[in-house]
């Protein structure tokens, strides 16, 4: 599952502002900046003096005889050895080496990057107890263009993201493979001691404690939840829009998404938002107007008229995963941690459930908005219940095929959706000679997260593409937001014809979905609702942040 996430297009912008690493004051769209679109990043003298600080409480602790866990001990299940002070820091070495220990493809370039951001930013905190210049070297690593390999499996998502951390942690030592991304944007794989010798950074030669607190977090997790987050916020404005043409075309009513309907009724915020897109899409419809005061239907089927409910439960489900990264944004993710009085603890923070939880919910959401949406392409299908369109909106019925097999394949990708819906952190797997006897498995359920959030970019494009083509048949006009996302899609694919090769044509659609150009066609027209918020209170609008 090495995808990569459905991108909004904003190319024309400007390159992203630097970001200060300011542990209590970074915010969602920062993180996508930097693992995106590769903003620089900038540490503040008052955050470097706080590590300072913290570091000299582990100082104090490495030159007592008492054991201190992390400090000048083994780790995990061998936690029991004290280590002397000759051995500690190929104890560190020891420490990274084995525990990058990943296999499999490597991951995106931007989930790493996230990785390695969020993880400096537990850094900048003060309570890690690691040295100014660990920091820094991670600062400067992002800042050069060199990413790690972190391979796709290795972590069971407690004790934090232990083996992806672990490659980030070889790197900053100057062992290991990474990439590069030259100045013209193309990526080669190299040795990071060749990088950073490139790059002028010194490889960090790790004292006490500084192993245990670049591995013991939650960070891949956290990076691939806000940037699945942004994506949504996309795909969930893209899927109200998708029902909208699917509703117009299949002469559905535009009543049910009435306000008085909603709120007073239900009041839950992302089903009034739903259904307020949907009836900003079909304001001004001929489509809807012509049928108005037909007797053709009692009531639409389900996937038209509840609409707004599933999909507005999936804005909700959202909302509620972004509130609880927005507290992981803000947590100190280590063990031990360094206390603000300079006292070193240990707990259980490093485990990963509450985003294990967060990200398999919205796995399954992904899965019902998908669902819904095949639903109402299927109903194109049927010239029983296509209210008067030809079968499959084909062009000379038996002779061409029309969209049959657009809709197989929109089929295929909503039941792998499904199987990906099955939550991963049910599935705890004892390991560390039952040291570490229930693990969270929050990596497992990002990495599929990431392949939903794709696939229901594409079962949203294949929608757009059958709706826009019924709308083609239809005699009246469309509104105007779903005749501009009509003409959004129609500058690279033309309309209703014989049949064609269609793979290229729904890729295209695809795209339009994916990279937020059909959200943007349709906001030409009138504005719509977003209910995603960044940690500060802005709108989580990924179209805002230039692509790569």
């Amino acid at each position: 599952m090495t995808q990569n996430s459905p991108r909004p297009d904003t190319s024309a912008l400007a390159g992203p502002a630097a970001v200060d690493l300011d542990p209590d004051g970074l915010t969602f769209a920062q993180v996508v900046a930097v693992a995106r679109h590769d903003a620089p990043v900038r540490v503040p003298e008052q955050v470097r003096a706080a590590v300072a600080e913290s570091r000299r409480a582990i100082e104090a602790l490495a030159d007592a005889p008492r054991p201190v866990y992390g400090v000048s001990t083994g780790f995990g299940a061998l936690a029991q050895r004290h280590i002397p002070a000759a051995l500690r820091t190929q104890l560190q070495k020891s420490l990274i080496r084995s525990h990058a220990a990943g296999v499999g493809d490597p991951v995106e370039r931007e989930v790493v990057r996230a990785l390695m951001l969020l993880r400096a930013r537990t850094l900048a905190t003060g309570r890690t107890g690691v040295r100014t210049e660990v920091l820094d070297t991670y600062v400067a690593i992002l800042d050069a263009g060199i990413t790690p390999v972190v391979h796709e499996y290795g972590s069971l998502g407690c004790s934090g993201d232990l083996a992806p951390l672990s490659a980030c942690a070889l790197a900053a030592m100057g062992e290991g493979p990474v990439t590069v991304r030259g100045a013209d944007g193309t990526e080669r794989r190299t040795t990071a001691a060749e990088a950073l010798a490139a790059a002028g950074i010194t490889p960090v030669v790790l004292a006490e404690k500084e192993g245990l607190a670049l591995v013991n977090g939650t960070d891949g997790m956290l990076g691939m939840l806000i940037l699945a987050l942004f994506d949504l916020e996309n795909l969930l404005t893209a899927a109200d829009l998708t029902a909208a043409m699917s509703v117009e075309a299949q002469y559905g009513t535009d009543r049910v998404f009435m306000p008085d309907l909603h709120t007073p009724l239900r009041p839950h915020a992302g089903q009034a938002a739903s259904a307020a897109n949907m009836l900003t899409a079909l304001a001004g419809s001929g489509i809807v107007a012509g049928h108005k005061d037909s007797t053709h239907l009692v009531q639409d089927a389900y996937s038209l008229r509840c609409s707004p409910q599933v999909t507005g439960a999936a804005r909700d489900t959202a909302a509620f995963a972004a509130q609880t990264a927005a507290r992981e944004l803000r947590a100190a993710i280590d063990n031990p941690v360094v206390l603000p009085d300079g006292t070193v603890s240990s707990n259980g923070n490093f485990h990963g459930a509450p985003l294990a939880h967060a990200l398999d919910f919205l796995a399954i959401v992904a899965a019902d908005v998908a669902s819904i949406a095949e639903r109402r392409t299927d109903r194109f299908m049927d010239a029983a219940r296509n209210q008067g369109l030809p079968p499959f909106l084909a062009g000379d019925v038996g002779v061409d095929s029309g969209l049959m097999i657009a809709h197989y394949t929109q089929a295929a990708i909503v039941s792998e959706m499904k199987r990906q819906a099955t939550p991963a952190s049910v599935d705890s797997i004892p390991s560390s000679a039952m040291q570490e006897d229930h693990v969270s498995m929050g990596w497992t359920a990002a990495r599929k997260l990431r392949t939903s959030v794709v696939n229901l970019a594409r079962v949203l494009g294949i929608e757009y593409y059958t709706a826009a083509r019924a709308i083609d048949l239809r005699a009246e006009a469309p509104g105007p937001v779903t005749g501009a996302l009509l003409a959004e899609l129609r500058h690279e694919v033309p309309g209703p014809g014989p049949d064609r090769f269609l793979s290229p044509e729904l890729a295209e659609a695809i795209e339009r979905v994916a990279d937020g150009r059909a959200v943007a066609a349709a906001e030409t027209a009138s504005a719509l609702t977003h209910t995603l918020v960044d940690i500060d209170g802005t709108v989580l609008d990924g179209r805002t942040i230039p692509t790569d």
